[in-house]
């Protein structure tokens, strides 16, 4: 969908659907899209430089319906299902060294 019809265009007859501004924003967000991490989502110009290696931290969260869905699948794999590290995803996030 066109960003602009998205935002509240309503395209009237004879008016084409793709306006050049939404190419653009199409076009920017495939560029924005292609540097991204494919595991974390981090730009991947930022994520993979050396001079940023400290610059991220990486926490376990568990995800109690991902955690209840593993367990399950387990279970009926092998009849006795529960592992501590069901569930577990990792969230990255960059460390914000603008603040105090």
């Amino acid at each position: 969908m066109p960003r602009s019809v998205f935002m509240g265009r309503v395209v009237a007859e004879g008016e084409p659907l793709w306006l050049a501004e939404d190419r653009a924003w199409s076009l920017a967000l495939l560029d924005v899209e292609a540097d991204a991490c494919p595991e974390c989502g981090q730009p991947w110009g930022e994520a993979t430089d050396p001079a940023n290696e400290f610059q991220y931290t990486a926490e376990l969260v568990r995800c109690h319906a991902c955690s209840a869905s593993a367990k399950r699948v387990r279970a009926h794999q092998d009849k006795n299902g529960e592992s501590s590290s069901d569930g577990l995803h990792v969230h990255v996030h960059r460390n914000d060294t603008r603040r105090g």
